[in-house]
């Protein structure tokens, strides 16, 4: 049925909070905890785990047993396989490799804080994970440091730590 969104046997929605957008897959052995929005033609993959606060725009994949909290996907955004984000915004047409990690938490006691034009930047939370621009992109089992944000287009290569701070535009972290 066009439009229909499908919700297969296995899947679990729980709380009252939950909007479920036109032409959305809910894939078996999916959790969704309210509050979520996933937009429409969008697809939560089996062993997906939303933990709360996950807003989508349109055609996003949240991915096989990808665990997902106090999340931002534009449209178009990508986490298909094994990832992990907490207090992340992904762009449009933003991508990550299958085991991409977002670290979320200060390590230490504190804020997470970063370096940007020479100047220490306190974002007056104790967790934030990344922000990724329109179309950056991460390759497989890479990880961001608390407070990584990527420009448009970056790219973070397989196997790479991201450090805190701004990445410019078209950047190449290795």
């Amino acid at each position: 049925i066009e439009g229909a969104a499908v919700i297969m046997a296995g899947a679990v929605l729980s709380g009252n909070r939950i909007s479920i957008g036109k032409g959305v897959l809910v894939e078996c052995g999916a959790m969704i905890k309210s509050p979520a929005v996933i937009g429409d033609c969008s697809e939560v993959r089996q062993g997906a785990y939303l933990r709360g606060y996950v807003l989508t725009g349109k055609r996003c994949i949240l991915g096989h047993t990808t665990e997902i909290k106090h999340s931002i996907f534009l449209n178009d955004a990508k986490a298909g396989h094994f990832a992990y984000l907490g207090d992340s915004i992904l762009g449009n047409h933003a991508n990550l490799g299958a085991g991409t990690k977002f670290a979320n938490l200060r390590f230490l006691p504190g804020n997470v804080t970063f370096m940007h034009e020479g100047k220490k930047i306190d974002t007056g939370r104790r967790k934030f994970g990344a922000v990724l621009g329109d179309e950056a992109q991460t390759g497989c089992n890479s990880v961001t440091s608390p407070g990584t944000l990527l420009g448009k287009g970056a790219m973070l290569m397989p196997n790479v730590t991201a450090p805190a701070g701004f990445h410019p535009a078209r950047s190449i972290l290795r």
